[in-house]
């Protein structure tokens, strides 16, 4: 929900009269897709290390994920631009991990697949008449780039070999 055209003025009208507010509110419902991809890399990811010592098709992985196979090796080809895993063209093409799983984290996964920050500010158009309205979206700035780079950090300190190893304790 967003408030639009809400000025100081417009408080006096509200207590006298409640109803002055749905006069004041426009409601935009928007709905976001969610990018996935992050989750897509790690569950690929994890597949190929879980238990194989050689390749797995994008076929395989794509049962594993629920997804197409296209998908998947648009995925591994980002995974692979960023040198996380190998593959083999054809028709017995297959994948496999470039690297020990102890040696990838989550963020080198994170950074291979472009994912979006954790969150965006709004595009809506400031009210000229609300300060807030003109400053918010740089003093929210601060706040979520902070967040980004603990979010960030976070994902550094947790290996691929870390995860194999929780979906194989389950």
């Amino acid at each position: 929900m967003v408030l639009t055209g809400f000025l100081s003025r417009d408080f006096k009208n509200i207590r006298r009269n409640p109803l002055a507010l749905s006069n004041s509110v426009t409601i935009i419902v928007t709905v976001m897709a969610n990018n996935v991809q992050f989750s897509i890399a790690v569950h690929i990811m994890a597949g190929l290390a879980y238990g194989c010592d050689e390749g797995i098709t994008s076929t395989n992985l794509a049962m594993s994920v629920n997804t197409s196979p296209s998908f998947v090796r648009r995925v591994l080809a980002k995974l692979s631009r960023a040198g996380l895993v190998e593959t083999a063209t054809g028709k017995a093409g297959s994948c496999w991990l470039a690297k020990d799983t102890k040696e990838i984290s989550l963020l080198d996964i994170y950074e291979a697949v472009d994912a979006p920050r954790a969150f965006f500010i709004h595009s809506y158009n400031e009210q000229k008449n609300c300060p807030v309205s003109c400053r918010i979206k740089a003093a929210l700035e601060k706040a979520l780039d902070k967040t980004q780079r603990a979010m960030e950090e976070s994902l550094a300190g947790i290996s691929l070999a870390q995860i194999v190893s929780d979906v194989k304790k389950r």
